[in-house]
């Protein structure tokens, strides 16, 4: 019975390092730098990508007019991703990225212009 309890024991400790391990990595994300321009070159804009370990993710930019813009983002394949920004002006539209996990690019539309952005190092 001793020996039962010692067993029963270890289990449970090994459960509570398991769950302790799966929540940190739950908490765990990557944020970088992200920087981009206008085609028309009339903008730019500099700012940061989050990621999170559950292949989402948000941007938060200011352009060089000083405009706001924030984003979420979700992986849909591996290395490619897609998500929508929105701006303190009223200008949202549609981005697409494709990542190595530390850097990557896009491109995407803000209102009637088009924009190509960099991120990572």
């Amino acid at each position: 019975m001793d020996r039962n309890r010692r067993v029963g024991f270890r289990a449970a400790a090994a459960a509570a390092a398991m769950a302790s391990a799966l929540v940190l990595l739950a908490a765990c994300s990557l944020t970088l730098p992200v920087k981009g321009q206008l085609e028309s070159g009339k903008e730019t804009f500099t700012g940061t990508a989050t990621g999170y370990m559950d292949r989402s993710g948000d941007l938060t930019v200011t352009t060089s007019s000083g405009t706001l813009c924030s984003g979420t983002f979700v992986y849909t394949t591996p290395r490619k991703g897609e998500g929508v920004f929105n701006c303190d002006d009223g200008r949202s539209g549609p981005f697409t990225f494709v990542s190595t996990g530390h850097r990557g690019t896009g491109t995407g539309h803000l209102g009637d212009d088009k924009f190509t952005f960099t991120f990572g190092s």
